[in-house]
């Protein structure tokens, strides 16, 4: 229930920094090399705090879940979330930068609040496979709506990517 109630706070909170580019994209580039936006797409810097943010909660609960999981294939699936949440990040990055939108190196509050949630867990286990699901389930939303409807050619590819690496989580952990 709580995690239902997370991911759906989680989706409001995208759906409402909905915004369209006002001017031409950071970078110095015309404003012609951006198709607009559709309505209700999120902006390139929304699009950037928004998976960063998701990114590092990945890696931090993973990380915590390295020491605390009482299951040995939590554990395993974790040091693979954490591995493949750092690449995911390293190329928001990248392309976040050649952009001038920099991911910030905190989480957003409403995720903050899932890792203090989980942190303070007395059931770890299913809290962070509770959490894990509705957040892959949130990111692949922000992703693949980025990957389609997005206005930044050098987030579209990323978003795509991040997209099927998101397919791939879901999946595994749905399956357990």
């Amino acid at each position: 229930m709580i995690g239902r109630a997370i991911l759906i706070a989680s989706a409001l909170a995208v759906a409402g920094c909905a915004t369209r580019p006002s001017g031409p994209p950071a970078g110095g580039q015309g404003a012609t090399s951006y198709p607009p936006a559709l309505p209700g797409a999120v902006s390139p810097a929304t699009y950037v705090a928004q998976a960063a943010s998701i990114d590092l909660f990945v890696v931090r609960a993973s990380e915590l879940a390295r020491s605390r999981a009482q299951s040995p294939r939590l554990r395993r699936i974790a040091d693979q979330l954490v591995v493949e949440h750092k690449g995911l990040a390293a190329q928001l990055s990248f392309a976040g930068r050649r952009l001038n939108l920099l991911p910030a190196a905190t989480m957003l509050p409403q995720h903050q609040a899932m890792f203090d949630e989980l942190a303070a867990s007395g059931a770890f286990d299913q809290t962070y496979l509770r959490q894990q699901r509705a957040i892959h389930g949130a990111a692949l939303s922000l992703h693949a709506d980025y990957a389609r409807r997005g206005s930044s050619p050098t987030l579209r590819p990323i978003a795509t990517n991040a997209a099927a690496v998101e397919r791939q989580h879901l999946a595994l952990l749905r399956n357990l």
